[in-house]
């Protein structure tokens, strides 16, 4: 598989394929490592002279997160200037592509806001793109378990190669050992976690521990209407877990928000018409007990929402026991990432950080990642 060495981007447009997405809070992106890490491949294509064509997305089409690109080029103009273009693969697009000079940085409106990314197959998107752009360089892991037209398509209508992010991502996986290991599985998607129910040992926490108490018939009351709405194929996910628990450790209780404050509440308080936000003190002691009996660990997703004041302490608590315990650690997502940083956590501590999420837990799970088999694909072809 060819790097960005492979090339030189000298007076080239490099269409660059980053990973942008970041956390919301009450309609504004907050900046994370996701933004700071893009930065550093961004820096290294101008300083290389390349004409850099940024592309990327924020979200999930039709919910709240999925904003425009237009704040994550002020983030990202904190480290390097980078322009904002209103336009994807139309004629405001295509009129700055053209005139950018060697040394400069563009981003384009997010990708999610496009019908057209969601297809594989050659559309406007890749037509106009790979005709205005010269090389393609994908540094999105996170997304390399998708089959988009930014991931799977372009690819094959253009030279394209892995970004740095991206190899330094595959060199560290090839040295992973999973096996037996502790799974610590929380985050915003309680059904990507199903697929690696009964392999191992599993710590439930987030919306995905929720999830696996409701379906074993707890009530947690208001919590439980907000999942309805936040969870996709809430009925499915439910009756899939329902099965799949033998050794998943669950919560036994949870920190509420009342009047804005924190209230910690036994599981036997549920149902509750406050929404749960953190997992409880004695959960904590629980999930802190395995963790340090474990060898190896792998995390995915924080532990409760760590950007609401005062309900740090479950994921803090846990990357801490995880960073001090001798297990070997792999750390996965954006927002452990940002989490970490908040924590003030030494990075050092864990073997191993990545700002992705679904796509290692694809990788986890023993899958193929089309982002990266495409890339492979297309080198063999292009010999």
């Amino acid at each position: 598989m060819k790097t960005l060495s492979s090339f030189n981007v000298k007076n080239k447009v490099v269409l660059l394929r980053a990973d942008l997405n970041s956390n919301v809070v009450n309609g504004k992106v907050l900046g994370g490592e996701r933004i700071k890490e893009a930065s550093e491949t961004i820096k290294l294509l101008k300083k290389k002279k390349a004409k850099v064509v940024v592309i990327a997305h924020q979200g999930r089409p039709g919910k709240e997160d999925c904003l425009s690109l237009k704040s994550h080029a002020k983030l990202l103009s904190k480290h390097t200037p980078v322009g904002f273009v209103e336009d994807l693969f139309g004629e405001k697009a295509k009129k700055t592509i053209s005139s950018l000079k060697p040394g400069q940085a563009i981003l384009l409106e997010n990708l999610r806001f496009y019908k057209e990314e969601e297809e594989d197959k050659k559309n406007k998107l890749v037509e106009n793109l790979s005709k205005w752009c010269d090389i393609y360089v994908n540094d999105a892991f996170s997304v390399c378990h998708r089959k988009n037209a930014s991931i799977v398509t372009l690819p094959k209508y253009m030279k394209a190669c892995a970004g740095p992010l991206v190899e330094k991502e595959l060199n560290a996986l090839e040295k992973l050992h999973l096996n037996k290991s502790l799974y610590i599985l929380g985050g915003a998607k309680p059904e990507d976690n199903l697929r690696l129910l009964g392999k191992n040992k599993v710590i439930a926490c987030g919306l995905f521990a929720q999830m696996c108490l409701i379906s074993k018939g707890k009530n947690l009351g208001v919590q439980n209407k907000y999942l309805e709405k936040t969870v996709q194929d809430y009925k499915g996910t439910l009756k899939k877990l329902s099965s799949k628990l033998k050794n998943v450790i669950l919560p036994i209780d949870f920190g509420v928000k009342v009047n804005g404050k924190r209230k910690d509440l036994d599981l036997n308080d549920f149902p509750s018409k406050y929404k749960i936000f953190d997992v409880g003190p004695k959960t904590r002691k629980i999930f802190i007990k395995e963790i340090k009996k474990a060898k190896a660990i792998y995390m995915k997703g924080p532990v409760g929402d760590f950007s609401s004041r005062g309900f740090e302490k479950g994921t803090f608590e846990v990357l801490k026991a995880i960073s001090n315990s001798k297990a070997f650690s792999l750390i996965g997502g954006g927002h452990l990432s940002d989490a970490i940083v908040k924590s003030k956590i030494n990075k050092n501590k864990f073997n191993h950080l990545s700002l992705s999420g679904g796509a290692l837990l694809d990788f986890v799970a023993g899958d193929k990642l089309p982002g990266i088999e495409i890339l492979k694909k297309e080198e063999k072809n292009k010999k």
